[in-house]
């Protein structure tokens, strides 16, 4: 796919009045077209820091366990982290690293027109770093200042208690989650590991400088970086394959739906990214913590009635209720109706619960338990009398899916917390603001007394450019990834099973590709089937190895 060109003239989007110069995302955004620096007809900087050196590699040679554990001696091509903007806001994030295989096994592999598969570590929406990088599967998220307050100490997106990860976290496991970049390597694709700004991050002046759209800036950045080198880094820059986790899941989810979205050029020209495509070819998102605006309701809607972790104790259903209503409100908008196959039309408050029934939960379990030794499934059903095994399926109601996940894990809200205390309250943190309210609801009940109640006017514009709802529903964005590859665990209470299974519609509501289904009684950042995802990318991209 060729880049659309961008019309080279000033461009203002959501800078308000201001002629010059605005301060957005905790930096100063000027309405300039060109590109600073200038670039060459490659899309690469005229300066030549854009372009990739094809002969600074170190040739590494390790031990890495494929998908089913099984182990592989593999010999790759590493390269060391590089910048992938001219102007990056500091030396630790705006960089990325390269892997390529060159034998497995002792077999040479012909990795020169491989997919690529672009693998974020992103996690609750914090910094990630491949900077100090040796080897691949290495980029690191930085965790230091996570939280906002008197939340939870792991805000949507890190696995806790051992619940998350699958295959016990695998071979090279990062953050506890299923290390996807080993793996992809290990398989025979190229892998790029971007590292991308956080919303913990602050200059000498107390600014943050990491807070939206800052993550999914660097992930265009990165995707612009290896398209204007085309020919000079290895593999297809027409098959990369975004991956991600939580935060990082609807990062990628982000990514693939907004390719060459005009509202990021002023965000990624202020950083100096190539002028380059950005878009992808198809999109992996386990547990994405995304439609944030949408997300209170859509938790209240799933798991409003069930007792928290913390207390044992329910919210407040008051709360909980009006929370209901507004989800009830916008799914009706949304026009969404049941992937292909489905006997529903128009998935609604009302049908929702069946739908998910029908199509996800049930078949979820029943894959689990004919799975299992028969003794093993008798002595799951017995403890688990909520389910009924009919001619070898699963059959349940979801007032007893319910009782079976028993707590959540947020309080209320769960996102926009009314005294800012919820990590995405930081995500949308501007200057030397750490946490603002993102919704009409949470900024009229703010509990701190430093909201005006109501939402600043420029979050309406930050929220366009985080949601991916907004490029799929409204933009029908026709640059956007057509392949889709979409997780969840049926007890992650770190988000509402609604949205997972809304991104699935919209996306094949458009006519795309999608793969979606949900892990039985598994966690937040579960994967169980990463042998089944490089498959699929195999079929997807028409990939031979």
């Amino acid at each position: 796919m060729k880049h659309r060109a961008v019309n080279r003239r000033s461009v203002v989007i959501g800078l308000g009045a201001a002629a010059g110069a605005a301060a957005v995302g905790g930096i100063t955004l000027t309405a300039q077209a060109e590109n600073t620096g200038g670039t060459d007809s490659a899309g690469t900087s005229a300066d030549g820091s854009l372009v990739f050196d094809r002969d600074d590699f170190t040739k590494k040679t390790e031990s890495i366990a494929d998908a089913s554990g099984t182990e592989h001696s593999v010999t790759y091509r590493f390269y060391k982290a590089r910048d992938y903007v001219t102007h990056p806001s500091d030396s630790g994030h705006q960089s990325l690293v390269v892997s390529v295989p060159v034998t497995i096994d002792g077999k040479a592999v012909d990795a020169s027109n491989a997919p690529i598969v672009l693998a974020n570590a992103v996690g609750a929406y914090m910094p990630s770093t491949v900077a100090d990088a040796t080897g691949v599967g290495q980029a690191k998220l930085e965790m230091t200042g996570m939280g906002g307050g008197t939340g939870d100490p792991m805000p949507s997106g890190m696995p806790s208690g051992g619940t998350g990860g699958g295959m016990a976290g695998g071979t090279g496991a990062v953050n506890g989650m299923v290390n996807l970049a080993k793996l992809a390597l290990v398989a025979g694709y190229v892998v790029v590991e971007p590292g991308t700004r956080g919303r913990s991050l602050t200059d000498s002046s107390g600014t943050y400088y990491g807070t939206a759209p800052a993550v999914i800036v660097d992930l265009k950045a990165a995707v612009r970086y290896l398209r204007a080198n085309k020919g000079r880094v290895p593999g297809n820059v027409e098959r990369i394959v975004s991956t991600g986790t939580s935060a990082g899941g609807a990062s990628s989810a982000l990514l693939g739906a907004s390719g060459d979205s005009e509202i990021y050029e002023p965000y990624l020209r202020q950083a100096g990214a190539a002028d380059a495509s950005d878009a992808i070819f198809a999109t992996g998102a386990w547990c994405p913590i995304t439609d944030l605006e949408h997300a209170d309701g859509a938790y209240e809607w799933n798991w409003g009635t069930l007792p928290t972790q913390s207390t044992g104790k329910t919210v407040d259903q008051n709360v909980s209720k009006e929370l209901r209503s507004q989800f009830a409100e916008y799914q009706a908008s949304l026009n969404l109706r049941g992937l292909k196959g489905s006997r529903f039309g128009k998935i609604t408050a009302r049908n929702y619960a069946d739908y998910l029934l029908e199509h996800y939960l049930r078949p979820s379990a029943t894959k689990y338990l004919a799975a299992l030794p028969a003794s093993e499934r008798e002595t799951y059903l017995a403890e688990n009398t909520f389910i009924t095994w009919q001619n070898d399926r699963a059959v349940f109601t979801w007032e007893g899916y319910l009782a079976h996940v028993a707590r959540r894990k947020k309080t209320q809200p769960a996102f926009d917390a009314f005294d800012l205390s919820a990590g995405e309250n930081n995500e949308f943190g501007e200057g030397t603001t750490k946490a603002r309210h993102f919704t009409a609801y949470s900024a009229r009940n703010d509990t701190t007394g430093l909201s005006g109640k109501r939402v600043d006017s420029d979050i309406p514009e930050k929220l366009k450019l985080m949601n991916p709802m907004f490029h799929l529903l409204e933009e029908r964005n026709p640059h956007r990834s057509r392949h889709w590859w979409i997780r969840l665990g049926t007890s992650d209470t770190d988000t509402a099973l609604t949205v997972a299974a809304n991104l699935a519609m919209a996306v094949d509501n458009l006519g795309d590709e999608v793969d979606h289904a949900y892990y039985w009684d598994k966690g937040h950042a579960t994967n169980e089937d990463p042998g089944d995802f490089f498959k699929w990318v195999a079929e997807v991209t028409g990939h031979k190895s």
